[in-house]
């Protein structure tokens, strides 16, 4: 399985960004998609994941302003971000784990700045 993520940049705080993941190669009918991130000199963190049967979970520092959805027949996950903070500034990773164990994707920085 390889993973592609894009959509990151530069963008002020409370602007919005929209990140998308394509999946290449097979994956298992049940699968979850998602998407971590790393600020620096921090843990990598889950922010949201999506199963393939549409059931998902955010971090709470971001349930009410971020927005996954995946497309299952493309093999595509998206994390649509609103109202972005200063603090959401990391490199976000897309992932997908099915019975075999977890994909990483390459990352993506985004960063909230003015």
């Amino acid at each position: 399985v390889q993973l592609q993520a894009s959509g990151g940049g530069l963008v002020p705080p409370g602007g919005s960004l929209r990140l998308s993941c394509a999946a290449s190669g097979f994956l298992g009918s049940d699968n979850v998609m998602g998407w971590y991130r790393q600020a620096p000199g921090k843990r990598r963190e889950s922010v949201a994941d999506m199963t393939s049967g549409g059931r998902t979970s955010y971090a709470d520092s971001v349930k009410t302003r971020f927005t996954i959805s995946r497309d299952n027949a493309k093999k595509m996950v998206y994390l649509q971000m609103d109202s972005l903070k200063s603090e959401d500034t990391a490199v976000y990773f897309c992932s997908v784990r099915d019975w075999r164990g977890r994909y990483w994707g390459k990352g993506t920085q985004v960063t909230v700045s003015s």
